[in-house]
Order: C-alpha cells, then sequence, then structure tokens
C-alpha cells in the first residue's frame, strides 16, 4: 500500500495561513453615529476615490494631411469599425515628423509612419506590449502631440 503524506514545513505552512489575522483596509467613512471597532467594517463611501484623468485637448487636424495618409484612412473606413477605434496622432521623434497610428485592438501592434508613409517601427502592443523594438524609447522622446484623425463610426 501506498502512502501519501505532506511533508511537516508544508502542513504548518498551510495550518498557519489559515489561523492568521488578515486585516482589508477599504475606503471608508465613519459611522455618523456610535464607534468601529477594529473588528467592524462600516459601509463603503458612495464617493469616488479614483482621482479622474483629464481629457487632453485634442482638435482634429485636417489640414496637413499627406496623400498617402488620405488613401490609408480611406481604406480604414473600407473596413468595419474598430474597438477601441483607430487614431492617427503626428508627432516629434528622432528629429522628424512621424504618423501614429494606434493598433486595431487586442494584442495587435501601433505602426509608426515617416512623412512618406514608411513604416518606421511598430512601438507598442503585440503578446509584450512592448511592440517590436525598433523605438523603444517613442513613448519618453516623443513630442507636439497633434490628434490627425480618429474613426468617427
Amino acid at each position: 500500500m501506498r502512502r501519501s503524506f505532506i511533508p511537516l514545513t508544508a502542513l504548518a505552512l498551510l495550518l498557519g495561513a489559515c489561523q492568521q489575522d488578515v486585516v482589508v483596509n477599504t475606503p471608508t467613512t465613519p459611522p455618523s453615529e456610535g464607534f468601529v471597532s477594529e473588528r467592524d467594517t462600516p459601509a463603503p463611501t458612495s464617493a469616488n476615490t479614483v482621482n479622474d484623468v483629464p481629457e487632453r485637448d485634442m482638435r482634429e487636424d485636417t489640414l496637413a494631411r499627406p496623400q498617402w495618409l488620405r488613401q490609408h484612412i480611406q481604406g480604414i473606413l473600407a473596413t468595419r469599425k474598430r474597438n477601441p477605434i483607430i487614431r492617427i496622432v503626428r508627432y516629434q521623434y528622432a528629429g522628424q515628423t512621424v504618423y501614429y497610428e494606434s493598433a486595431p485592438c487586442c494584442d495587435q501592434q501601433s505602426t509608426l509612419y515617416d512623412v512618406k508613409g514608411n513604416i518606421l517601427c511598430r512601438p507598442e502592443g503585440g503578446l509584450t506590449g512592448k511592440g517590436d523594438g525598433k523605438c523603444a524609447n517613442f513613448d519618453k522622446t516623443k513630442t507636439n502631440e497633434q490628434l490627425v484623425w480618429q474613426d468617427p463610426r
């Protein structure tokens, strides 16, 4: 007959873990009457405990779209709407004007184009979230953000 057993150290850890006092702190308001002891948990507040991040003021720039970009946008509009929607933003990066296209979904990669429409790199997305690694400093060094287009559908 074969016996299975748990080593004593594992058993001690399991028993010790089950007997520990766990304290959970939640954002709460004190009760209007009475006292709260260490073991009581008052009702959570209804107030939002997260500070909202203000929206960036990004007005769409329709004037400076190169021909290749106008055609690319028409190609996007000929496909189904993506969630999240595709956005194209112009930046200054590595001494040149570039166009950043957001990833259409999930683990897909975003794309960074030069002014002629050549792909420079894929700055983010993919399984690692870090893109193709060819412009790893893009997020830290990009400047002069200007929304060029976002899917209006």
